[in-house]
């Protein structure tokens, strides 16, 4: 057998078949020809679209790279792709058949160029074999075009969709279409490509860096390009904004905004700061060396013996051992060696790489320049327009829109928004100098340039952009939104600064919108607790959100004292289905009831008064100080804003918030001491070293009076805090936990008009219906429980009294003992079976409900649920059987109600119902104002209150008077006019019973037995009786009766404008009755009025002499009785002259001035609200 080397048996990695088709498509396209040019093939134009399908075929279709792999090892793009542009470029676009093979040209460059990417679902053995050679091959793509020097490539596919972009946006086609896009992919991907990580590279990285592809960018006008598709966003290109996005965000992503606006020459003072604090840290980190930096001496051997506090001895060699204790303990901890189980990280796959945005680029000075340029005039004309399509594209979801392209997005609003305020700043210092001839308009003092992206559509959709990231853990994506956001606050902090008003109310209205959401709120909490290893950018991301939001909101709480934030917390949704379940049924008047206090309820709970000491509260936790911690160790790394940043989260909480238990932990206090005294500690000269040895050796003070005081915390600053140790170490006692009282359900009852039958069907019916089954069972097993029990009893009674009875007949009954009273049975405890039944007994109203109507009955508070139920001692075994059969029928045999009505449509709740019953009893006011003064609990009557010693008992029920009631035009009122009448009337009826009938807390008590007052008192009266006598007498002897058959004259009473009725005619009542009408009311139980003037004249008097307590029995009526029985239709004028005179007297007396005329013939007749109009006048 012939000997074989390891060469014969190498295997091609690419298919021989596939290599010899691709290859000999090449060799056709053409070559370098004798002049030294490149000369083209015969079918140059077939052969590139034939290679166009074999890369579609076999790396499309495929998916095998084969065929990339075959063109790059042939050298397609260099040798063969750029010098078919370069010969064709002059007069690409004026010859039809020099255009169609430069676009074929194209259309290959785009796939190869295409970044190179492994999924890892479709991924197969070709992928990674293939693939470092392909992104390497990718490289040197980008390097011979952008270093091409017979032409220029960039500039040649602008000037193929040149063409394309001249028609309008209606009337292009697709192939006019797709050359554009083609052309602006070819763009990105020069953008887009970077050098692995995985694989070396034997090429400059210079030459493919971010500067370069600037430059050439600049050179050949692609930014103009840029620029002029950005403004015509939505008018000349639609589909194209995402592919711009793309261009933008790789050559954007890394740039400080900051250091590419500062002024030349503070940049420089910025990059020699920077340069003298690396010299810096150097020089800190080799004194630290050099302290334990071997010397002359370590040729000698050395090796010592370190005593440990329990006796044992422990060898050590080196001479960095020699010296202090601390550094022998520290040698032996570094010689401590441990295999840390460590979970294999997560590799990191091209597209991860290529959307890193946290490492940060460097520029050469023309490259700065030239990107500077274009950024400040991209956000002059091109910014808005960009951004609020690609806004709306992404709202609604367009089909070209991809997962990575809201991320870019928000990245990119972010960079633009800083980019803006910095060159703002600079704009400023430069109106500031003196020596400087800038001056500011009113367009740069606006923020009209950034306007697109600060308003409430970009602020939801940044909300919910970060909330699905935060949900599906798409740490890149909420990267991207908080910077984001953080940049969003920036800038409104920066407009509020600003001199036009405009801006300052922008921002205003802003913030109020932005701190308006309790969601952001939680949202930035809960966003600084879940951090858990994402990298250092992600945590720098983290860390100045919440410390940019907090102390922003802050100081717009501080400015807003009565700031209002909306919850989203759960508020009283009343569906049908919930009503059912609590009992809740009402009628339409109890849902419109409830629909009100839902209302309320919402505003009440959905917005609440901001507390700004209440959400700072929620930074205070464990989890928070572990991210802060996370962010400190960090510290050698950190610049000076950093470090400030995180020592102001370590002073809220141990100063201002006055927890600084939660820092008492090991590994913080040795990171605090590792930064204050090293090794390899904070640099002593740098700005933020004060600040933080300030801040520990407070803190340290602060640990040790805390020891002190809690020796308890020694043992936990092993340990995190949780919040019942944290109140303990600070009170130095547990917390109190009181237990929440749990609630009864409502009490439900069915509706009124049913029989206890039928009412048990119904709740039996309920709990069918919600297959509670087993609860029907379980009662029908305690009540033949306590059928049988309750059956037993009454037989041993029925024997007891036999027995008793038997007795008696044998032995001489005793007359005089009395019967003794029935034994009643003893109550039957009610024992739930189970602990769900015992529950269920007290949060399950409908199994109550069934309970009740059978005869159960609860002991205990209403709201207890270990009450105890039982069965009374009335019931007898004939009532528990017939319950058990009604629950059995019911149960099996359900009954039918009207109109399809459910059982559940025949409940209420008890206690609104008897709500909506007192509602309607107390609804009519006039009810009140019959009532008077004295319906009115808690005021003083005086000595004539209802239950004073005076008030007596009446005789017999009082004949009511039919009221006389005037037609009037009915007078619509209002619930507020009703009540304000009824308050005046009962206020006047109050004083007048305070100003007539309140002498008892007027006078002294002992003025009430003066024998010469009383004496007077009645002296007056019995002569004011007698006077009244005497005129009623006499007016009677004088006056004449005509006769039945005599008529009247309209001469004899000129005065009288109709002829009195004897009975007053009736009045239908009117539908809505004032406060005149209610006055009439409160005459009803007046004495009957005669129709005879005389007798009305004489009790008119007598009712104002004796008052509201003489109406049933007026003074000296007994002897004018019979006197009154003549016709009183037509009264003489002699009498009515003489009852007027004495009328007047009576009035006189009383100080009551009467507004009649005396030249009137006839009196007209008074009817009872006169004379309560006259009493009402004397109480004033």
């Amino acid at each position: 057998m012939a000997q074989t080397t390891l060469d014969e048996w190498a295997r091609d990695p690419v298919d021989p078949e596939i290599r010899a088709h691709v290859y000999s498509l090449i060799t056709a396209l053409g070559g370098i020809g004798e002049d030294g040019t490149y000369s083209l093939g015969d079918d140059a134009l077939l052969c590139l679209k034939d290679l166009r399908r074999w890369l579609k075929f076999g790396d499309g279709q495929l998916n095998r790279r084969d065929v990339a792999r075959c063109m790059a090892e042939a050298n397609l793009v260099k040798g063969d792709l750029l010098e078919i542009l370069a010969k064709i470029s002059p007069r690409a676009i004026e010859d039809t058949w020099r255009h169609k093979l430069a676009v074929a040209a194209l259309e290959l460059l785009v796939p190869l160029t295409w970044p190179f990417e492994i999924d890892p679902v479709e991924a197969t053995v070709n992928h990674y074999q293939h693939g470092p050679y392909i992104q390497l091959a990718q490289i040197g793509y980008k390097r011979a075009i952008l270093q091409f020097d017979r032409d220029r490539t960039l500039q040649t596919a602008v000037k193929i969709a040149l063409p394309s972009m001249a028609v309008s946006l209606r009337e292009r086609t697709p192939r006019d279409e797709g050359i554009i896009r083609i052309a602006l992919y070819f763009i990105r991907n020069i953008a887009m490509l970077s050098p692995p990580n995985s694989a070396p590279m034997d090429t400059d990285e210079a030459e493919v860096s971010r500067s370069a592809t600037i430059d050439t960018f600049h050179e050949q006008d692609i930014f103009q390009v840029l620029l002029s598709a950005s403004s015509s966003i939505g008018e000349d290109f639609v589909t194209q904004d995402v592919i711009i996005l793309e261009i933008l965000f790789f050559l954007l992503k890394g740039i400080d905004a900051e250091k590419l606006f500062m002024e030349d020459k503070t940049l420089r003072g910025r990059n020699a700061d920077e340069l003298r604090n690396l010299m810096q840290k150097e020089k800190a980190m080799l004194a630290g060396y050099a302290r334990n930096a071997p010397t002359r001496h370590n040729r000698f051997g050395t090796m010592i013996w370190v005593k440990r506090d329990d006796e044992k001895v422990t060898t050590i060699s080196g001479q960095d051992v020699l010296g202090k204790a601390q550094a022998s303990m520290r040698k032996m901890d570094q010689t401590k060696k441990w295999n840390k189980p460590r979970r294999p990280a997560k590799k990191t796959d091209g597209e991860q790489e290529r959307e890193e945005f946290d490492l940060p680029v460097s520029l050469t000075s023309t490259a700065r320049d030239h990107i500077k340029a274009f950024v400040e005039e991209f956000l002059d004309s091109s910014f808005n327009p960009l951004f609020l399509h690609l806004r709306k594209a992404i709202e609604r979801e367009a089909e070209r829109v991809e997962i990575r392209h809201s991320r870019q997005f928000f990245y990119l609003v972010s960079w633009f928004l800083r980019a803006e305020c910095a060159r703002r700043r600079t704009m400023k210092e430069r109106a500031a100098d003196s020596k400087s001839a800038a001056v500011l308009t009113a367009e740069d003092e606006s923020y009209g340039l950034v306007a697109e992206v600060m308003n409430q559509e970009t602020f939801i959709l940044l909300n919910r952009f970060m909330q699905k990231s935060q949900d599906e853990k798409a740490w890149q994506d909420l990267n991207a939104g908080m910077k984001c956001f953080t940049q969003i606050l920036l800038t409104v902090h920066e407009m509020s600064e600003s001199a036009l008003e405009d801006d300052q109310e922008i921002a205003e209205n802003i913030q109020n919108r932005i701190f308006y959401e309790e969601s952001t709120h939680d949202r930035v909490v809960t966003i600084l607790r879940s951090y858990n290893g994402q990298g250092f950018g992600y945590l720098d991301a983290v860390t100045e959100l919440s410390h940019v939001f907090l102390r922003m909101l802050e100081r717009y709480a501080k400015q807003n004292v009565d700031m209002q934030i909306r919850s989203k917390r759960r508020t009283r949704k009343i569906k049908k289905r919930q009503i059912e379940t609590s009992g809740a049924f009402a009628d339409e008047e109890g849902h419109a009831s409830e629909t009100d206090d839902i209302q309320q309820a919402q505003r009440t709970v959905s917005e609440r008064k901001f507390d700004f000491t209440r959400f700072a509260a929620k930074f205070v936790n464990q989890s928070s100080v572990n991210t802060f911690v996370a962010f400190a160790k960090y510290f050698a790394d950190l610049d000076t804003e950093q470090l400030k940043r995180a020592h102001r989260f370590f002073h809220r909480i141990a100063f201002k918030m006055e927890l600084g238990v939660l820092l008492c932990r090991v590994d913080i206090l040795q990171l605090f001491n590792k930064m204050m005294k090293g090794p390899d500690g904070l640099d002593t000269e740098s700005h933020a070293y004060k600040e933080w040895d300030d801040l520990v050796k407070h803190f340290f003070r602060q640990v040790v009076k805390k020891v002190q005081e809690r020796p308890e915390l020694v043992v936990e600053m092993l340990f995190s805090k949780i919040p019942a140790t944290l109140f303990f170490l600070e009170h130095g006692y547990d917390r109190e936990v009181t237990a929440r009282t749990p609630r009864a359900p409502a009490e439900l009852e069915v509706k009124p008009g049913m029989e206890l039958p039928e009412q048990i069907g119904v709740a039996v019916g309920v709990l069918v219906n919600e297959s509670k089954s087993d609860a029907l069972r379980w009662v029908r097993d305690v009540l033949t429980s306590a059928a049988e029990e309750r059956k037993a009893w009454e037989d041993a009674e029925e024997a007891r009294k036999a027995l008793v009875a038997a007795a008696r007949t044998e032995g001489e009954e005793n007359p005089e003992e009395p019967e003794a009273e029935p034994a009643k049975p003893p109550s039957i405890l009610v024992k739930p079976d189970s602990e769900e039944r015992r529950l269920a007994m007290f949060k399950d109203n409908k199994l109550r409900l069934l309970m009740t109507l059978v005869g159960f009955s609860r002991l205990g508070e209403v709201h207890d649920p270990d009450a105890t139920w039982i069965i009374p001692s009335l019931f007898t075994s004939a009532d528990l059987l017939q319950a058990i059969d009604l629950i059995r029928k019911y149960e099996f045999d359900p009954p039918s109600y009207e109109d399809g009505k459910m059982p559940e449509d025949l409940l209420r709740n008890k206690t609104s119902a008897a709500r909506r019953s007192t509602r309607r009893v107390d609804f009519d006011d006039d009810d009140d104002d019959d009532e008077g003064a004295g319906s009115i609990s808690g005021e003083d009557y005086g000595e004539y209150a209802a239950d004073a010693p005076t008030t007596r008992k009446p005789d017999g029920e009082r004949k009511k008077l039919k009221r006389r009631q005037r037609i009037r035009t009915p007078v619509e009122l209002d619930d507020e006019e009703r009540d304000r009448r009824a308050a005046a009337r009962r206020k006047k009826e109050l004083e007048k019973l305070a100003k007539e009938k309140s002498t008892i807390f007027v006078h002294d008590s002992d003025d009430e037995d003066d024998a010469e007052r009383d004496a007077a008192f009645f002296a007056r009266e019995e002569a004011l009786r007698q006077e009244m006598k005497k005129a009623l007498g006499k007016s009677l002897v004088l006056g004449s009766i005509e006769p039945a058959t005599s008529k009247k004259r309209k001469a004899d009473i000129p005065a009288l404008e109709s002829k009195r009725r004897k009975t007053p005619p009736k009045r239908k009542a009117q539908p809505f009755a004032d406060s005149d009408d209610e006055s009439d009311e409160d005459m009803g139980d007046a004495p009957s009025v005669s129709s005879r003037a005389p007798s009305i004249q004489a009790q008119d008097m007598l009712e104002v002499e004796s008052g509201d307590e003489t109406i049933d029995t007026p003074l000296s009526s007994q002897h004018v009785t019979g006197a009154h029985e003549s016709d009183g239709d037509t009264p003489m004028k002699t009498v009515i002259a003489s009852t007027r005179k004495r009328q007047d007297v009576a009035l006189a007396h009383d100080s009551i001035d009467e507004d009649e005329d005396d030249d009137v013939p006839v009196v007209r007749r008074q009817t009872a609200r006169n004379t309560r109009a006259i009493i009402d006048d004397d109480s004033e």
